[in-house]
């Protein structure tokens, strides 16, 4: 990421343990930590809500509802966020902390490693028609039956690993 150290410029910083820069001229320190984001898994008996990606990475492929953590900001609040910002809808009640996955975020040359968490909210009489899209940030939705899911369909990883962990909860495992 840094070719040169952003303090005193020099060649010489170095990159330790795939996680902190070092300048050894003038002692700069910064560490490379992991970015935070959250996914919501809105389902009803028989079918999850997918988005389908309007930007890249992975433009045009199933994604979950959700994003990055801004600056003091909680997880949960972060959901609500970026439900409301996706889908002109917010998970009121019944919402649980379900799990989470490393994952790799490659994004303009640059490869970001987040900490996704991944929230359920199981909602029986929601429809497609209840959320009102911003066409900026997501191309459609549409609920996808449990039983159906392509995982070739889906954007990253770790949405992949939250899907499945949570099909395997209803005995729906498609290894």
């Amino acid at each position: 990421m840094f070719k040169f150290c952003p303090m005193c410029k020099s060649s010489r910083i170095s990159f330790e343990r795939n996680r902190v820069f070092r300048c050894p001229d003038c002692n700069f320190v910064y560490y490379n930590n992991v970015a935070a984001a959250t996914g919501c898994i809105i389902h009803r008996e028989e079918d999850i809500l997918f988005s389908v990606r309007e930007k890249d990475p992975a433009r045009g492929k199933l994604d979950l509802p959700g994003g990055f953590v801004d600056p003091d900001e909680g997880a949960l609040e972060c959901l609500c966020r970026e439900c409301q910002e996706e889908l002109g809808w917010c998970p009121s009640e019944n919402i649980t902390f379900f799990a989470s996955f490393p994952n790799t975020y490659p994004y303009k040359n640059v490869i970001y490693k987040t900490c996704d968490m991944y929230f359920t909210v199981f909602v029986p009489d929601v429809k497609e028609s209840d959320f009102k899209i911003d066409p900026s940030e997501i191309n459609s939705v549409r609920f996808v039956k449990k039983s159906e899911i392509n995982f070739d369909d889906i954007a990253f990883d770790s949405t992949k690993r939250a899907i499945k962990a949570f099909l395997s909860k209803f005995g729906l495992n498609k290894e």
